[in-house]
């Protein structure tokens, strides 16, 4: 999928307030994170140079593909994301989404129905969007600006 871009400052913190950890802990530091929300990934490898995390492995699906991504992404201190995840058993899809479509960042004052209207062009349709982020989200009610969601079709 190629490089995707995040807020540097928002998102979990798991360097522990020491941004001069060498890569490999923080690589390991994000392994530990992708870990604790199961998912369906092998060979899953995880780099970190400066502020770029470079993630790698097989999933069976886009969807799982962007939840790791964004899952990578909203960690703090970490800018950017190069997705080099391969999705081994596609799902057909009759129309690719151009993705700029697939994710969505966080304003101040958004709430999932606001950002559900905006795309779907009904606030009603929300649920799609928390249920694209579980496990990362555990209350529709708590997202924050900066954070990077993704936006099913």
């Amino acid at each position: 999928m190629g490089l995707i871009s995040f807020i540097k400052n928002a998102g979990e913190k798991l360097f522990k307030g020491n941004e001069e950890k060498r890569e490999a802990e923080k690589a390991q530091a994000i392994v530990q994170h992708l870990n604790k929300y199961q998912f369906d990934v092998e060979n899953l490898a995880v780099e970190v140079d400066d502020v770029t995390v470079t993630v790698k492995g097989q999933v069976k699906n886009q969807l799982e593909r962007n939840r790791i991504v964004v899952a990578a992404g909203n960690v703090e201190g970490i800018e950017k994301v190069n997705d080099l995840i391969q999705v081994v058993a596609p799902t057909p899809v009759p129309e690719v989404v151009a993705p700029e479509k697939q994710f969505y960042t966080v304003k101040s004052g958004d709430t999932l129905s606001k950002i559900s209207k905006e795309v779907y062009g009904n606030a009603n349709q929300y649920p799609k969007i928390f249920e694209a982020n579980r496990p990362m989200l555990s209350d529709p009610d708590k997202i924050y600006p900066g954070q990077v969601l993704v936006i099913p079709e």
